[in-house]
């Protein structure tokens, strides 16, 4: 937990991430699986084009995640966070003006570097300012939150997409520039670094770091998995739904369960099981409800398989940041979560990417199941890695002890 800061700057900070998680989930999510809706179905694009753009994103803001981990260990994460959501905004304007495939491009790209700027930095100051007894409980919170504005976010967008894709993305830079100005001038000086002398020594300590590097390697199928909400869910909700308002039930399912079960569901695992025992069960759940969407053949049963995706996240996600986030050195938090954010970067770029590319593919092919029997399998592969991990009691022991400074 963060030191030199009193309890009440402490709760300031962490208020200040809860209000800027909100904004950033309700932002994001207001225009980014409407995309696939706007430039595909309503505009005749490509899915494959624009599953591109969003891997291209996704790859792009993890990928330079590194570089605001190795800033965030020497300049704190404040500023960082604050340039990092005000660049957002500025890139979601443009995507309003984006009517060539270039001009998306670009606004993706831009998108990208703010959330590389406010992503590790943000994930630093979390870890710095929770400790082992309050942190699994404050990402928890941090999921209703974030369910709260992935429930509101694409309700709002499919609301807004009425009149016109513009709005959309000028409401959901609103959203990046009003969570800039909270962290600009409510969050507190937050240090997520010590003793550190050069730039990269973070970034070596993380990349040495073994079973850390392997548990990130394994979660590239966890992410693969994740980042179907935002192409190939919207994509097969509408075609069988047949209206795109199916998309907004999508998110509204998905993360009003996060609204509702987060704590409870989270509250029984952790009585029987450790984090890394919910992050295998969670992402089994997962697998098992992307995998049944390959027999769904209504609304119905589709939002039965959102179910079990969203029951399988709500699991995953806090079990995975608490984690990450305990195996990280507090000499170099930013640098190990920016080293953290390359497993998102592959599998989720990877995830974006072929998500689009398969589901056009199944269909051109007349073979709509594959793709979703892939993401299954995909996940199956992960959690199968992870279950290895947790039966080595060498590794599950270094992950319950602190971490040391590497010399």
């Amino acid at each position: 937990m963060q030191q030199g800061l009193s309890e009440r700057a402490r709760r300031r900070g962490l208020a200040v991430m809860l209000a800027g998680t909100f904004l950033m989930w309700g932002g994001f999510f207001m225009v980014i699986p409407l995309i696939s809706i706007h430039y595909v179905d309503d505009l005749g694009w490509a899915a494959g084009a624009i599953g591109l753009v969003l891997g291209i994103r996704q790859i792009t803001q993890q990928g330079l995640t590194l570089v605001g981990g190795m800033l965030a260990d020497k300049l704190g994460p404040r500023w960082l966070i604050a340039i990092g959501m005000l660049i957002r905004a500025g890139s979601f304007v443009l995507m309003g003006y984006a009517d060539s495939y270039p001009l998306l491009l670009l606004s993706a790209v831009l998108a990208a570097l703010g959330g590389a700027l406010f992503d590790a930095p943000s994930s630093a100051a979390i870890a710095a300012l929770t400790n082992e007894e309050n942190r699994s409980r404050f990402y928890s919170l941090l999921g209703i939150v974030s369910g709260l504005g992935m429930t509101i976010g694409p309700l709002a967008g499919a609301l807004l997409l009425k009149t016109n894709f513009m709005l959309v993305a000028f409401v959901a830079a609103g959203c990046f520039f009003v969570a800039f100005w909270i962290v600009l001038l409510l969050m507190p000086s937050v240090q997520v670094a010590s003793g550190l002398h050069g730039l990269t020594d973070g970034i070596v300590m993380a990349l040495r770091d073994r079973r850390f590097m392997l548990f990130n390697l394994l979660l590239m199928g966890y992410w693969f998995m994740w980042v179907q909400i935002t192409i190939s869910l919207p994509l097969i909700a509408r075609a069988i739904s047949g209206t795109s308002d199916a998309v907004s039930w999508v998110y509204a399912l998905n993360a009003g369960m996060g609204i509702v079960l987060q704590y409870p569901l989270l509250w029984l695992a952790e009585r029987r099981l450790q984090p890394l025992q919910i992050l295998v069960l969670g992402i089994v759940i997962m697998a098992c409800g992307l995998g049944s969407i390959a027999l769904a053949g209504d609304t119905m049963t589709l939002m039965l398989c959102v179910v079990l995706f969203a029951v399988g996240r709500l699991l995953a996600s806090p079990a995975q940041q608490t984690v990450a986030a305990s195996m990280a050195n507090p000499v170099a938090l930013g640098s190990y979560f920016g080293v953290s954010a390359l497993a998102l970067a592959v599998g989720g770029g990877i995830g974006n990417t072929s998500g689009g590319i398969l589901y056009g593919l199944g269909h051109d092919i007349g073979a709509p199941m594959l793709p979703w029997l892939l993401f299954g399998a995909a996940g199956l592969v992960c959690a199968i890695g992870l279950w290895l991990m947790s039966r080595n009691q060498q590794w599950i022991e270094q992950l319950e002890s602190k971490p040391v400074v590497v010399g």
